[in-house]
């Protein structure tokens, strides 16, 4: 600003200079304009008006383009009283002005009122009625318009495209090449474009025909829009020939090959596009920082995004989401603070994408104050916004809360059920898990994957056959037998509920396995006494290659061998899962192996095994060496097992009823009057049984000590019957 003074003051004689004069002034609008500088250009406009330059047509113009843009209506009236006659540079700027205000018909009169009309003049209001909408009227304008050349055709093809008149704009840009009037890139860009939202590839090919025809391969806007057009059309290496074959590429250029591969899922790939990347966007750096959060590479994901701050980008919502999602995983409250107080500072804290994922970071990390303040203060909750509250109340066992929220939406998605359902099912409510989704079904909303996948978890854990059948018939029927999640879910309900035929028919079936659907099978099989079917099930996904092994895998092979006495087996796999797998073995795999030489009365070896461990063992572990003990009578090492579960479960009451038990079936009950004793001591207390009965469709659940079911007089009543006819007769 301090170099357009000078040049202003340097000009001693404003007469001899005026021409000079008059272009700086000019100038100094248009920066004034551009940079948004109202003060400083009425300033200015005060400084011309006493010079006596105000009222010079060029400068007239620019202080009217000035008041015009900052919509300052009182000095733009002014300035046209200072008008005398007509001026169609004028009336051009102000239908252009009442068009952005959406002042249509006010346009539409001026521009009737001008006695004589150029290209600027009919192409904004051709403009300005597609803007709006209002495509009858445009196009009844167009056909009029004796200014038919490249600019009005390509303004009409691209309002129509903005309309999805997706046909009509294809239709004009016909039309357009019948009366001779060659395409510019802008046209080029419309049409393409149009091209992919109708999906025709061949009318694509067809136009790309055209451009290298024209000339236009080379126009970097034309490459990008043919780049995004054969990415949305799963044309990748299409796109990539095009990328690789233009000889000036943009920032937009690089972004759109990189969003390829990061919706491809390479990451690698994306990243060495990203990091050679000579000009990198806002775009571009979210795209990277979003994918790593979304993969579950959080701290990638936020050192990414101190690399973009550094680099001088601002990020925008849908990064600042991604971070604070990649900060929830991690559970770093104190920089999700800092974030969030950044957010503050920038406007964005009524942002709901925003504020549904720092509503989820203050949940993830238990704050559920902080957790519910934000979404107290979002102004315009969406349904988002709402769903994540539920899944944070949920998630943190705060069911009753979650529910009373999910009653105030008034207009539920399949999110919000599923929010509740998945809450259930966490808290392993099952019961409840049914009582939803039958109001679900009610309320008329269509389940999806997510829920029949939760429910057929719930009928699993409740090994309720009745109703997992039930819920396979309405996946068929709504056309889910196909989905991978659901044909897992089916495969793990049937094999829990014991009924392991049906289990292998619906894995046969499935058109697609990951590696979830396998390891519910073979470790269906496992458990269900199928022991060598599991191991033949093991190598056979081996011999497809599509999946490796994983933890899950080799623990029900593990479990497997141990339960068919296949202990050298079991160790080979055991002692290959580093060296061929590429798996350390965690604590549950030691306790598997640990179980099997117990089982196999190995217990010297499981006792090695277990002091040899690079982690510290589960109680699981002693708990199944004791159990070894017990039935090969190693009485030695069943003590010094015994004092180290005394030991590791000093605060848990588990080890303690396992010792207890464990005592009792040896007759010594001495031993386990000492050990409740002991735990009645710490304040231990061994959770509450619970059982179940289906009865007409309905689950009946009944917990010790427990009297809150509806029909608790009744049922004691029959119990008290049978009590009395179980009497002795005398």
């Amino acid at each position: 600003m301090s170099s357009i003074f000078k040049t202003l003051h340097v000009i001693k004689n404003p007469v001899k200079s005026l021409v000079g004069y008059i272009e700086s002034s000019v100038s100094v609008l248009k920066h004034c304009t551009k940079q948004r500088l109202i003060t400083q250009g009425q300033v200015f406009h005060a400084h011309f008006y006493k010079l006596g330059i105000s009222s010079h047509r060029h400068v007239a113009v620019k202080l009217l383009i000035m008041y015009l843009d900052f919509k300052k209506s009182s000095d733009v009236d002014q300035l046209l009283k200072d008008y005398d006659g007509f001026d169609m540079i004028v009336h051009n700027c102000l239908i252009t002005a009442n068009v952005d205000t959406g002042n249509v018909d006010y346009a539409r009169k001026l521009f009737d009122e001008m006695p004589e009309r150029n290209e600027v003049s009919w192409t904004a209001l051709i403009s300005g009625y597609l803007k709006y909408g209002r495509v009858d009227e445009s196009m009844s304008l167009f056909w009029r318009n004796p200014y038919h050349n490249v600019i009005s055709w390509t303004a009409a093809i691209s309002g129509l495209l903005s309309n999805r008149k997706h046909s009509k704009s294809m239709e004009l840009f016909i039309e357009m090449l019948r009366f001779g009037v060659t395409p510019n890139n802008v046209t080029f860009v419309s049409v393409v474009r149009t091209c992919a939202e109708m999906g025709d590839f061949v009318l694509g090919t067809s136009v790309l025909s055209l451009v290298v025809r024209l000339g236009f391969e080379d126009d970097v806007s034309v490459c990008n829009s043919l780049i995004t057009f054969s990415l949305r059309l799963d044309k990748m290496e299409m796109a990539s020939r095009i990328f690789e074959g233009m000889k000036e590429k943009d920032v937009i250029s690089w972004t759109a090959i990189l969003d390829m591969y990061v919706e491809m899922g390479d990451l690698d790939k994306a990243r060495s596009f990203f990091d050679v990347m000579p000009e990198k966007n806002e775009v571009s750096w979210s795209a990277m920082i979003a994918r790593y959060s979304q993969k579950g590479h959080a701290e990638e994901a936020i050192k990414l995004f101190r690399q973009m701050v550094e680099s001088g980008t601002s990020p925008n919502s849908s990064c600042l989401s991604s971070v604070i999602n990649a900060l929830a995983n991690l559970k770093a409250l104190h920089s999700g603070e800092n974030i969030h107080a950044h957010i503050t500072k920038i406007g964005l804290e009524n942002d709901v994408f925003v504020s549904s994922s720092l509503i989820d970071l203050y949940g993830s990390c238990g704050n559920l104050k902080d957790s519910r303040l934000v979404f107290d203060t979002v102004q315009n909750k969406n349904v988002v916004c709402w769903n994540t509250m539920i899944s944070v109340y949920s998630s943190n066992g705060q069911l009753e809360e979650a529910k009373v929220l999910f009653d105030q939406i008034t207009s539920k998605s399949i999110g919000s059920w599923n929010s509740m359902i998945s809450g259930y099912l966490r808290n392993e409510q099952y019961d409840k898990i049914f009582e939803f989704f039958n109001r679900m079904l009610l309320s008329g909303q269509q389940p999806d994957v997510s829920t029949f996948s939760s429910v057929l978890c719930a009928s699993a854990n409740l090994t309720s056959l009745e109703k997992g059948k039930n819920i396979h018939g309405k996946t068929l029927k709504l056309g889910y037998q196909n989905d991978v999640f659901v044909g897992t879910a089916l495969v793990d309900m049937y094999a829990k509920s014991g009924e392991i035929e049906s289990s292998k028919r619906v894995f046969i079936r499935m058109r697609e396995k990951n590696e979830v659907s396998w390891t519910a099978m073979i470790q269906g099989l496992a458990e269900n006494g199928f022991a060598k079917e599991s191991l033949e099930l093991f190598q056979e996904m081996e011999k497809t290659g599509r999946v490796e092994p994983n933890e899950l895998i080799l623990l029900a092979i593990l479990f497997a061998c141990s339960h068919c006495g296949l202990v050298n087996r079991g160790l080979d796999y055991f002692n290959s899962m580093k060296t061929l797998y590429n798996i350390k073995p965690n604590e549950r795999h030691y306790t598997c192996v640990v179980d099997m030489l117990s089982r196999a009365g190995r217990v010297s070896e499981a006792e090695d095994l277990i002091k040899s461990m690079p982690c510290e063992p589960e109680v699981n572990a002693w708990a199944a060496l004791l159990s070894g003990c017990k039935t090969y009578g190693e009485d030695e090492i069943a003590e010094r097992t015994a004092a180290k579960i005394q030991e590791l479960a000093a605060k848990k009451s588990g080890g303690y009823v396992l010792l207890s038990n464990v005592y009792a079936s040896a007759g010594k009950w001495p031993e386990v009057m000492k050990t409740r004793k002991l735990m009645k001591e710490k304040g231990l207390k061994k959770n509450g049984g619970c059982s179940w009965i289906e009865v007409r469709n309905e689950l009946h659940l009944f917990y010790s000590q427990d009297g809150t079911h509806n029909d608790l007089n009744e049922i004691f009543g029959v119990l008290e019957l049978f009590k009395y006819d179980m009497l002795p007769i005398s």
